[in-house]
């Protein structure tokens, strides 16, 4: 009769447990990236009234079961839930979420050991650290591959992620090529052919100085592309790229003739007056057949405090047709200097920021961990878990969406994956498990209070 007391009271003990769980699970129903707990029961060891016997084929007798009273019950395990929250939209650029296996790596300080969330509520402090709530630095990487400005070395250590460090400006850049696309109007006027009269400029001769050149297409029909380039300390200058036509020659072949095209830059060289120039030849289908690229050495104001650097000028996707011209600088590279206004985060972890001379720069890689066995991690409170010896060992960061971890999805948080429904009816299974193995405990309380009135 003790026994069903006592196995009433494992009872109590176990459900409370289940309770202790469930409530938890309700009280973070809206906590950013909480995994629910579960408990499952198991049996306590059964005493044995009675083995079992076997049947004797020799006498006929038939086998026996064993007879065995159970001692109640325990908690048999109780455990972390790793399915996936909910996704909420924030818009807020430091809030993160991954979509699939992984977690974030926090840590808090240098000597502090590695913790690890799925709770992606991060900020800025005023150093630019990104960080959780509780201050802890979230780890990545920011050293870039070896002549790469997007690709970082994850084979790196993980380092703490800064955004301002170093980066709240960007240096100036000077231009190094300008691409040109567009069309040459075939119907401008020039030279008819090479037979009735002269080129205005001689390709076997020059240069020419830039009065020359203003004095030959003087009257002349032209057709000017203005463009930007920048020298190494950013100042800023524009040119202006003019075309002539200069030739159509059909000597060669009168089926087949070709336009030479003279062009030239109102930049020039003080000291000799002459600056870039050069020629562009295009055939009878109005496709480029010569001159598509060149250089040009710019020489800045002696104001300036730079020396002179050379430009590519890429005329390869230049065409001549009988239409209005369109040529344009659709590529010029080099900019200003440029101070950090926002940034945003990608899918892939790479953090890019956007300066005010409209560039970008690459700032860090957020980066993740993975584990072999996520139930085996062991909370520590503040969304945080670390490892344990049924976990698997951090061995190192992961670049998100590879090596079987998840992407990010940027300004989104992972909710809570506590189903409410759910904890509700546990609820009221565990509140019935509770009441009747009360009523074993009472019930018992009652036979032996029967059985200590036999005497009277």
């Amino acid at each position: 009769m003790m026994r069903s007391m006592f196995s009433g009271v494992s009872g109590l003990r176990a459900h409370q447990t289940r309770m202790d769980v469930i409530g938890n699970n309700i009280a973070n129903v809206n906590t950013v990236g909480f995994k629910s707990g579960r408990v499952t029961f198991k049996e306590i060891f059964s005493q044995t009234v009675r083995g079992a016997a076997a049947p004797d084929s020799q006498t006929g007798r038939g086998g026996t079961n064993p007879m065995q009273v159970g001692l109640g019950i325990s908690v048999s395990s109780i455990d972390t839930l790793h399915t996936r929250g909910s996704l909420q939209r924030t818009d807020n650029p430091t809030d993160l979420a991954i979509e699939g296996e992984g977690f974030f790596i926090v840590k808090g300080g240098k000597d502090d050991t590695y913790r690890f969330t799925r709770a992606g509520n991060f900020g800025l402090d005023k150093l630019g650290n990104l960080v959780n709530p509780d201050g802890m630095n979230v780890y990545g990487w920011q050293q870039l591959k070896e002549g790469s400005t997007t690709e970082y070395d994850t084979e790196q250590p993980l380092e703490a992620i800064n955004i301002y460090e170093g980066k709240r400006t960007i240096s100036a850049k000077e231009t190094s090529k300008a691409v040109f696309e567009g069309n040459l109007d075939a119907s401008l006027t020039g030279p008819v052919s090479s037979k009735s009269e002269p080129a205005l400029f001689d390709d076997t001769a020059g240069p020419y100085t830039y009065t020359d050149i203003l004095t030959n297409v003087d009257g002349k029909e032209t057709f000017s592309v203005p463009y930007t380039i920048y020298d190494k300390l950013g100042n800023e200058y524009t040119i202006t790229l003019t075309f002539v036509k200069n030739i159509v020659d059909d000597t060669t072949d009168p089926a087949q003739p070709t336009t030479q095209w003279f062009w030239y830059t109102d930049q020039v060289d003080p000291s000799t007056d002459i600056g870039a120039q050069g020629y562009v030849k295009f055939d009878e289908n109005g496709k480029i057949t010569e001159g598509q690229t060149a250089s040009m050495d710019f020489i800045p104001p002696v104001e300036a405090g730079t020396n002179q650097f050379p430009v590519t000028l890429d005329f390869s996707n230049l065409t001549q047709f009988k239409t209005d011209g369109s040529v344009k600088a659709t590529d010029v590279n080099g900019y200003p200097p440029g101070k950090l206004v926002t940034f945003n985060i990608g899918s892939d972890g790479v953090i890019t920021g956007v300066y005010s001379n409209g560039e970008q720069q690459s700032l860090g890689m957020v980066g993740l961990a993975f584990f072999e066995n996520p139930a085996g991690l062991q909370k520590v409170g503040a969304n945080l878990y670390i490892p344990t010896t049924n976990s698997g060992d951090f061995k190192k960061g992961v670049k998100p969406g590879t090596e079987g971890v998840g992407t990010l999805s940027p300004g989104t948080l992972e909710m809570s994956n506590v189903d409410l429904s759910k904890e509700f009816t546990e609820m009221i299974t565990t509140q019935r498990g509770f009441q009747a193995n009360s009523r074993i405990i009472t019930t018992s309380d009652e036979m032996l209070q029967e059985l200590v009135n036999l005497k009277r």
